[in-house]
């Protein structure tokens, strides 16, 4: 039976037998990976599911399984990097056998992810030129931006435009679509100076310039990592030529723009420039609330996780879009160990406390108003942050949040969050208090602007 059918009969089967926030927390993102000497190898997403899994659910699935199979299987759970890594070790291993005997691996496998498509990407300010170019060489690839040159940091999308396109123009053409990442580039291209029993390369060579040169669209994820390989560069410059100059499409993505690739050759930065250049953008706080609420919508949770808990993820968890879908995971696992408690903005600050941004630093610009308001009226920064609601405390607490939103760029969630975790509309309040305040009475106007000065040009507007 094919696994990916037998895993679904599996699901539905065991759906049965638990909660449906039990079923989705621990088996929803879960795959078989497949069955071999008496083993289930199992896919799941993160490392709590592993340990959990196997001390809590392991004789509920090997039944499940003896059910469906007739067979009873030793349980194996591993994590999607864990057995990408072993199964690069495992090709290189093979591959390697297989060039000693003179005979090249197939080289026409897409290595696409079918999971990244237009339809799954989330469009926002930051990413919306990247996303309509992307677009437009999918649907005229070869003459349209070539070569197309994706750069940006870590964790923004640049691989799921990539997949994206190539998916789309397999799904819409008969053409030939290779991604590789530079890494297995590189790997491919050290096979070359390998030699069979004969004593010769040929087999390799050919097998190389097959796999990388007869294709219509070749996708290479970051390139930087080419940067001190020197023989791999050249190698890489003449498979770029070849496809140019027969209309093929590249797409290149990289963490840096072309100029900043230092460690590359000129001729090669030019090359990357000669097609369309386009950077993405860490996602504004509107995106990244989009995509937590996009998370949770495709994950059918069955407890409503609250406005204001997604506006503190968003607010707190960086840039970084796996790490935003991560902590839905992670806020929903760990309720479901604390015995399905009801998620509020408490549980997930403790859940998520070591998931927080680095950024927030006793350096930050919120903690230095914080300070210097809290010297102005000497009260101590420990009270700008507690709950104490004394006029002594309240008022200079409110002044510290108004001046956070005029003199920063953070939102009002992140504000609360900064003020001992107070509600957004806490901080909303207090901002329109005093900005009414101001207009009545001159002294205060006098205060604030003593302050906006003692703050200084340091804080980030």
């Amino acid at each position: 039976m094919n696994v990916d059918i037998l895993w679904q009969n599996f699901l539905s089967q065991i759906k049965e037998d638990l909660t449906s926030l039990a079923f989705d927390t621990w088996f929803h993102d879960t795959k078989l990976h497949k069955l071999e000497d008496g083993k289930a190898i199992i896919i799941v997403p993160m490392q709590i599911h592993k340990k959990h899994l196997a001390d809590k659910y392991s004789s509920l699935i090997i039944e499940k399984l003896n059910d469906i199979t007739g067979t009873n299987f030793d349980l194996d759970f591993i994590l999607e990097s864990e057995l990408k890594q072993k199964t690069q070790e495992t090709d290189l291993s093979t591959n390697q056998q297989i060039i000693n005997k003179g005979v090249p691996p197939n080289p026409f496998q897409s290595n696409l992810k079918s999971k990244y498509s237009f339809e799954t990407f989330i469009v926002g300010n930051s990413n919306k030129f990247a996303h309509a170019a992307a677009l437009s060489v999918a649907e005229n690839p070869g003459n349209m931006y070539n070569p197309l040159f994706i750069y940006g940091n870590s964790g923004l999308g640049k691989t799921h435009l990539m997949h994206a396109i190539g998916n789309y123009i397999i799904q819409n053409s008969n053409r030939k679509v290779l991604y590789v990442t530079s890494d297995q580039f590189i790997q491919d291209f050290i096979g070359i100076n390998k030699r069979d029993e004969k004593g010769t390369n040929f087999n390799y060579v050919d097998f190389f310039k097959n796999k990388y040169r007869n294709v219509d669209v070749l996708i290479i994820d970051d390139i930087q990592f080419l940067g001190g390989a020197t023989q791999t560069q050249q190698e890489f410059f003449h498979t770029f030529n070849t496809l140019y100059n027969d209309s093929k499409q590249i797409i290149i993505s990289s963490d840096r723009s072309p100029d900043d690739l230092k460690l590359l050759e000129d001729r090669l930065r030019t090359r990357f420039c000669w097609g369309l250049t386009v950077n993405i953008f860490p996602p504004d706080f509107s995106l990244r609330t989009e995509i937590i609420k996009k998370k949770i919508s495709a994950g059918n949770f069955e407890k409503e996780i609250p406005e204001d808990v997604i506006e503190y993820i968003a607010s707190n968890i960086g840039t970084d879009v796996r790490q935003l879908e991560g902590s839905i995971t992670r806020l929903i696992a760990y309720s479901t160990i604390m015995g399905g408690v009801e998620i509020t903005l408490d549980l997930a600050i403790e859940a998520l406390k070591d998931f927080i941004s680095k950024g927030i630093s006793e350096k930050n610009d919120v903690h230095r108003i914080q300070k210097i308001v809290s010297e102005y009226f000497q009260i101590t920064v420990e009270d700008i942050r507690s709950k104490k609601r004394s006029s002594n405390i309240s008022f200079p607490r409110q002044i510290a949040m108004y001046l956070c939103r005029n003199m920063t760029s953070e939102s009002f969630p992140k504000i609360g969050t900064e003020f001992g975790g107070k509600d957004h509309s806490t901080v909303m309040h207090s901002v329109e208090k005093i900005e009414q305040e101001i207009k009545l009475n001159s002294d205060l106007a006098k205060i604030i602007d003593k302050l906006k000065k003692d703050i200084g040009d340091t804080v980030v507007n």
